[in-house]
């Protein structure tokens, strides 16, 4: 296999609401199609990537350095010894002469096209990429759905508690039993109405409500949202406070008994070893939400998984931020504990394809070859658009 073009776009995917830190106004995102000379049914495969929301676009970096590196390569640096399309030779074909550390957006240049040429492997064995992703790289026995949480509650203008418990009844109706809201972005006081607003939908089950910060809380805010909080029982306490305080993140693990999860703003191995020695996550309690669309790809993604291994970890304890097709592919064929979800939100990259059914909190990845984008017209329509 030979990738004979590359054609690369920025795509928006803004919306007024806000979290605790940021606004989304102007949110976008790289998208990519890697055109082979494979040809199916008389047309080239092409591997199709993005990258997941909360980090803006990569385009520049894709364009001027890693793509070079891609199509400067000869044939035998991007294939393994069965002359298949090997994604992890060419993650070390695209980081030739990068030096360590700065992984910042750099992470996600390389994680945009780490998922195309995922794709386009899958594609090329014909088969779903969970499936093509247990075979490579896991025990060859899948699971056969993932559990998904809906995320949403966020701040928006003039959104009221009752427009907020809409939003949640509208993700039960979805077939989501556990649910996601933010806090940080108001009082103490407020919040906690907002919360209670929310568990009135749940009947009053924590266990089934996340709340997420952000980041955005100082050590003495972070405490006393815990202690206000801790009583609820809530299934997690997400993102406290700045993804690189360990020492933060160690002192909340100290006074809150309840799960902690964080992790989607660390962008490489070397980052999540640190929070594992330093961060004082529990294994038998927290949840580490490093996202592979935004750190340097699935390549990356498995040297994590390996290194929570060496440390006690199970890989039940993994569920990634993101919300998309790719990382539910990851989740069943790496058997994690989950996937995030974003039922109508950061389209059109968000959300799994068009046919996908929750049921019970849980969703299969489906059957298409590949990620499956071509299942989620929307989007496909817009990747197509790239290359014809």
């Amino acid at each position: 296999m030979r990738i004979v073009s590359a054609h690369v776009g920025t795509i928006p995917i803004s919306s007024p609401m806000r979290n605790a830190y940021i606004d989304f106004s102007k949110m976008d995102c790289t998208i990519v199609a890697l055109v082979s000379d494979v040809v199916v049914d008389g047309k080239p495969l092409v591997g199709y990537g993005f990258n997941s929301n909360g980090r803006y676009n990569a385009t520049a970096i894709m364009n001027e350095r890693m793509l070079p590196r891609l199509q400067e390569a000869s044939a035998e640096e991007l294939l393994d010894e069965n002359g298949e399309l090997s994604p992890a030779k060419a993650w070390d074909v695209m980081m030739r002469n990068e030096k360590p550390g700065g992984h910042g957006e750099r992470s996600v240049a390389v994680g945009v096209l780490d998922m195309a040429l995922h794709d386009l492997a899958a594609k090329a064995a014909g088969v779903p990429l969970y499936r093509w992703i247990s075979d490579h790289y896991g025990d060859g026995e899948p699971d056969d759905d993932v559990f998904v949480y809906a995320a949403g509650g966020y701040y928006a203008p003039g959104k009221t508690h009752r427009d907020l418990q809409n939003e949640m009844r509208g993700f039960l109706d979805a077939g989501y039993d556990v649910v996601k809201m933010k806090i940080g972005g108001a009082d103490l006081s407020e919040d906690l109405r907002r919360i209670e607003a929310v568990l009135e939908v749940l009947d009053g089950a924590g266990s089934r409500l996340m709340v997420d910060v952000n980041g955005k809380f100082d050590l003495d805010t972070a405490l006393e949202y815990a202690r206000a909080i801790e009583p609820y029982g809530l299934f997690w306490y997400e993102e406290v406070g700045d993804p690189l305080d360990y020492r933060l993140n160690a002192t909340l693990s100290e006074h809150y008994r309840n799960p902690i999860a964080t992790g989607e703003n660390l962008f490489s191995l070397q980052d999540a070893r640190n929070l594992i020695r330093y961060g004082g996550m529990r294994p038998d309690r927290d949840y580490i939400q490093v996202d592979p669309a935004l750190s340097y790809g699935l390549t990356e993604y498995r040297r994590v998984l390996d290194m929570l291994a060496l440390h006690g970890w199970s890989s039940r304890r993994c569920i990634p931020h993101g919300g998309h097709q790719f990382s539910l592919h990851i989740a069943a064929a790496l058997k994690l504990g989950g996937n995030e979800s974003y039922p109508g939100e950061f389209q059109p990259t968000g959300g799994f394809t068009d046919d996908a059914v929750v049921s019970g909190s849980r969703i299969a990845p489906g059957d298409r070859p590949g990620i499956g984008l071509e299942g989620k017209a929307e989007f496909y329509e817009i990747l197509r658009g790239l290359h014809t």
